[in-house]
Formats: C-alpha cells, sequence, structure tokens
C-alpha cells in the first residue's frame, strides 16, 4: 500500500506542473477554449498517469490478484477503475492551481493598488506643500519690501532670514513628517523676520514639553497658524501684541495651540485662506478623523487655535 500510494503521489506531483500551464492557458479564455483543451487534456493526462502507475507498480510488486498472471490482464481489471479516480483527480488538481493562481493575482493587485493610492497621496501632500511655500513667500517679501526703502538695514537682515528659511522648506522633502524641534526652528527663524517689522510690539512665549519635542508633525504646519495670527491679530494692534505657542503631549496624541491678545475673531466669522485650508486638507490627508483643527476666541481676547494630532515619535535619523 505504500508503494502504491507513493507512486500515484509522485506522478501527480509531476503531472500537476502540466494542468497548472494547461489552466494558465484557458484563464482568459472563452468557455468554449476551455472545454476544448480540457476535456481532451484530463483524459490524455489521467489516461498517462494511470498506465504509467500501474505498469510500475506491477514491475515493483507484480500482481495483487491470484488470478492475474500478464500485465494486460492487469491493466484491463484496474484500469477503469483508476482511470475514473485520475480523470476526478485532474479536475481538483486544476481547481485548486487555478484558485490559487487567482488568489496570487488579486494579492499583486492589491498592492499595485495600494502602491498607486501611496503614490496619489504623496502627489496630493505635494501639491498642497508647493501651495503653502509661495503663499508664505510672497507674504515675507511684501514685508521686506515695506522696508527696504524705509529701513535699508532691517531689510537686508531679513531677506538673510529669509534666506535660511527657504534653505529649510528646500532641504526637506515634501512628505515628509518632521521632529517638531525642526519644525520649532523654522518657526522661530520666520519670527525674527516679524520682529524687524514689528520692532518692540511683539512678545513671544513658548511652552514646549520635553515628550512633545520627541514628536513628528507636517512640515510647514506651524508657521501659517502663527503667520495668520501675527497679520490677523496682532499687526492692527496699536499696543504690545502676545504670541504664545504650546506644544503638549497627552495620551496618544499631541495637542499644538498657537494664541495671540490681538483683535480676534471678526463679526463676520472665521475665513479661512491658503494657510488654513491647506493644513486641514494636510491633516486629514495623512491622519484621516484622528487629527482635528480647531479654532475660537481666546479668554481675555484675541484668538487660539489648537491643533490634535497621532503622537508619532521621531525617528533617530529623522531627529537631526
Amino acid at each position: 500500500m505504500v508503494l502504491w500510494n507513493l507512486t500515484n503521489f509522485w506522478l501527480w506531483m509531476l503531472v500537476t506542473p502540466c494542468i497548472a500551464w494547461l489552466g494558465s492557458l484557458t484563464a482568459t479564455g472563452s468557455w468554449s477554449r476551455f472545454w476544448l483543451l480540457h476535456l481532451p487534456g484530463s483524459s490524455f493526462l489521467a489516461s498517462v498517469q494511470t498506465l504509467t502507475r500501474l505498469s510500475a507498480f506491477w514491475m515493483l510488486c507484480g500482481p495483487r490478484q491470484p488470478s492475474v498472471h500478464t500485465l494486460d490482464q492487469y491493466l484491463r481489471s484496474e484500469l477503469v477503475y483508476n482511470l475514473y479516480l485520475a480523470v476526478l483527480t485532474y479536475w481538483i488538481v486544476l481547481a485548486v492551481a487555478r484558485g490559487l493562481e487567482s488568489s496570487r493575482r488579486l494579492q499583486d493587485e492589491r498592492i499595485r493598488s495600494a502602491e498607486l493610492e501611496t503614490q496619489l497621496a504623496q502627489s496630493q501632500l505635494q501639491a498642497l506643500r508647493t501651495q503653502i511655500q509661495p503663499h508664505f513667500l510672497f507674504n515675507t517679501l511684501n514685508a521686506i519690501s515695506a522696508l527696504a526703502l524705509a529701513k535699508p538695514r532691517q531689510a537686508r537682515q531679513m531677506i538673510a532670514r529669509l534666506s535660511d528659511l527657504l534653505r529649510f522648506t528646500l532641504e526637506e522633502h515634501p512628505t515628509q513628517l518632521l521632529p517638531l524641534r525642526r519644525e520649532l526652528d523654522f518657526v522661530r527663524n520666520y519670527l525674527d523676520i516679524q520682529r524687524v517689522r514689528f520692532r518692540d510690539r511683539l512678545e513671544t512665549r513658548f511652552e514646549i514639553s520635553e515628550d512633545a519635542l520627541r514628536a513628528e508633525v507636517p512640515g510647514m504646519v506651524l508657521q501659517p497658524l502663527v503667520e495668520n495670527a501675527l497679520h490677523h491679530g496682532l499687526l492692527a494692534k496699536r499696543s504690545r501684541g502676545q504670541l504664545r505657542i504650546v506644544a503638549q503631549r497627552g495620551g496618544g496624541y499631541l495637542r499644538l495651540v498657537v494664541e495671540d491678545d490681538g483683535l480676534g475673531i471678526s463679526p463676520a466669522g472665521v475665513v479661512e485662506g491658503v494657510g488654513l485650508g491647506n493644513i486641514r486638507a494636510r491633516l486629514a490627508r495623512l491622519f484621516g478623523a484622528s487629527a482635528s483643527l480647531a479654532i475660537g476666541p481666546r479668554e481675555g481676547g484675541g484668538t487660539r487655535v489648537e491643533l490634535c494630532l497621532p503622537f508619532m515619535p521621531a525617528t533617530v535619523q529623522g531627529a537631526r
């Protein structure tokens, strides 16, 4: 019985690649082609497998019945029943082979679809990033032009700071998450430019926890919030204004707050321009519903913007 079953098994192992190849030939064809190929194919391969197995078993073990004395008698007594089982085995092997091939193609298609979705998301994030860069640059150049004739020395200082900021935007990958520490360096450079314009009318406070500094955030996510606070809240304020930036970790989330004691939100409500709309779109692409951006009045006057996003520790490579 061991020889009988091992012979059957190994012969089907040899035939299986042929069945799989025949199945691939009809994978995308019509049903008529399928039956025209597999009906004679199953009969032929089943016959070859059965005749080979019976002949091999005869040579190895001899007849299983006392009344059978020749190979011809043995084949006639065993062929019909074994040929029926061989044809059935052919169709089972064909079904399994096509199922495995379909599963592999489905998996490849899912991987390809995921890659395309990732590429699309990266392209959209890059488009959003390239949208915010000119917006930031034009506003800064307008501030420099306002000082170019009246205060050329201060204008030159602002140009030097602007070159540092442009170097930052060119060095970073457009879809990269940056360590919060590096994002804060960018904001500080931006505020140095604005201090030239505000002179002694601007006070800034940074309240950053050590846990928050280990987080990764989307690049240039704080600068539009700071710019809005300066231009819409503090620029028209006659007295000294205060800008406060807070970063704290709470559980699995990072909370970023930018608030000012300026003019506050107008009675018409918040009108979201390029900066805020860009941030919302980027957060939706990166984190989905896990991130939020809330704008409201600050207690005591002014505006408060709070950004909440999942806390992700900065990698060793990224935390430079």
